[in-house]
């Protein structure tokens, strides 16, 4: 009752696509906001809102990963338990 573990690499056409989309979205967004018709302090609050956004995402998205981590860690010690028990089990026939 033996799994292994798999680990799942990104190819590196993903991470750069990643970064890219991030990078251009950030930049697409700073410069609309820059040259939108407004007051300078409008612009501010606009830019400070990217940020937060931008912080709180990379927050939620590190938050959920933890989690997700955190499960398979659970699921892989219940799984030793079990297969424990089952060894035990068998030794006393």
């Amino acid at each position: 009752m033996s799994r292994k573990s798999v680990n799942q690499d990104h190819s590196s056409a993903w991470v750069v696509q990643t970064w890219l989309s991030f990078v251009l979205s950030i930049s697409a967004t700073a410069i609309g906001i820059l040259y939108l018709p407004v007051d300078g302090w409008v612009k501010g609050f606009m830019g400070m809102g990217l940020t937060f956004t931008v912080g709180s995402t990379i927050s939620l998205t590190k938050t959920q990963r933890d989690i997700h981590e955190g499960k398979k860690l659970t699921t892989r010690i219940e799984e030793a338990r079990v297969e424990r028990i089952l060894t035990e089990h068998d030794s006393l026939k």
